[in-house]
């Protein structure tokens, strides 16, 4: 979810204040809304291929447009047998403590192959939104930029899973907000402050991703910090799959870039983990970093399931996948419009305007067999609600192509009702 939008009380700063009370008053009735007509938090069983069946529907299958396994690797079998044969051989799921005192010696094995494969210094955890909480506030210590706190600079779209976090940092550091890929606003804060941090998505998760070329610039001219989640771009990008952000840095990330990445999505199996740079940054985050000195690591199945993908990345099949996936979001292209049309990232949202609207043309889809997601605030600006598709190389061309044709009749009736309610007809 993006924070594209923001409420606060009059007078707060734009940069650290939060008003959940807001956003909830202004968004519970859309939610209430979704809820009613079934959208949300559905409960249902994998199928083959991307489709779900909906046990509390009559067993109803529907073809899922929602989940972000862009690769289709979630369902994977050399994954699953991953899973299974790590929780046999370890013969326990979870251990609870922190990762300061005892770990899963797969863990090791993983973070070390991950950061053979990756060309990093790897640190996994159980979600990214972990390894997003523990990274930003040891950005903001200083002690990853000469002793020198950074300003935060956040992009206006970050994920909440990073938007969340300035309030915290605000206590530590100077926070901003700059407008979405606003490098000449960044090149300002550059100037006039001795370490700057910019916060932001590889690929957005409503579409669209950063242009690294003139961050880099920045990065070499006035010592910029990069932190970069990498969720959406990992599996899909690189000849092993590295992802949007690592695969446009050389050999080495340095010490001023830091990447964040899913083991899920393109990954096909649970959890984050972090690409750090140096062996300094490597130590400060395994006694600091908040997720791994007060928290439990991902539990065994997720290691196993993650062990095993990172073993298929090292084959041709990835690559095999990321072209399929490209094939699938060119034959969406052609069928559906959409502002991210021709792009080679895998998020293509409908706009439709009214929260209301979009919510129904979601209904609609359903009924006719296929899961999208209905977006709106806080997902998306006020007046911006509509569809968020996500094509992937687990669709067939079948399922391309049904969908387009069901997206376009629904907007056609959608048309048509608002030409009848404006009495034009």
């Amino acid at each position: 979810m993006s924070t594209n939008a923001q409420i606060r009380p009059n007078g707060a700063s734009k940069s650290s204040s939060r008003n959940t009370d807001g956003l909830i008053r202004h968004s519970q009735s859309h939610f209430d809304a979704a809820h009613f007509h079934g959208l949300m938090a559905l409960y249902a069983r994998p199928a083959t291929g991307r489709a779900v069946v909906l046990p509390y529907d009559s067993e109803r299958r529907v073809v899922d447009f929602v989940r972000c396994s862009y690769l289709g690797l979630d369902n994977h079998p050399k994954i699953i047998d991953g899973a299974i044969e790590a929780l046999i051989s370890y013969g326990a799921l979870h251990w609870s403590c922190a990762r300061t005192r005892l770990n899963f010696a797969i863990i090791g094995e993983l973070e070390a192959a991950l950061g053979e494969l990756f060309g990093a210094r790897v640190i996994a955890f159980s979600t990214v939104l972990a390894a997003n909480m523990s990274a930003l506030p040891l950005i903001a210590s200083g002690h990853l930029t000469g002793g020198v706190k950074p300003v935060m600079v956040f992009d206006r779209l970050a994920h909440a899973t990073l938007a969340y976090h300035k309030g915290t940092l605000a206590g530590e550091t100077q926070v901003e907000t700059i407008g979405h890929n606003d490098v000449e606003a960044l090149e300002a804060l550059c100037r006039k402050y001795p370490a700057v941090a910019y916060i932001c998505d590889g690929v957005y998760s409503m579409g669209g991703s950063i242009d690294l070329a003139p961050l880099k610039r920045l990065q070499e001219q006035y010592g910029l910090f990069l932190y970069i989640d990498d969720a959406h771009g990992i599996s899909i990008f690189g000849d092993n799959g590295e992802g949007y952000a690592r695969s446009q840095f050389g050999d080495a990330l340095g010490e001023r870039t830091i990447i964040a990445a899913s083991l899920g999505k393109g990954f096909g199996a649970s959890g984050g983990f972090l690409m750090l740079g140096t062996a300094h940054q490597e130590q400060l985050f395994r006694r600091f970093a908040i997720a791994h000195a007060f928290s439990a690591s991902l539990n065994v199945a997720a290691i196993g399931a993650a062990c095993a993908s990172q073993a298929l990345h090292r084959t041709a099949e990835p690559k095999a996948l990321q072209l399929e996936l490209q094939s699938r979001i060119a034959l969406f292209d052609c069928l559906v419009p959409t502002a991210q049309r021709g792009s080679s990232l895998p998020i293509r949202t409908v706009e439709i305007g009214d929260e209301l609207r979009a919510i129904a043309a979601a209904r609609t889809l359903l009924d006719r067999g296929f899961y999208t997601s209905a977006i709106f605030f806080p997902t998306v600006a006020r007046g911006r609600a509509g569809l968020r598709i996500c094509p992937t190389a687990g669709h067939s061309e079948g399922d391309i192509k049904a969908i387009g044709a069901a997206i376009a009749a629904v907007l056609d009736e959608l048309g048509q009702a608002e030409v009848d309610s404006n009495g034009d007809v």
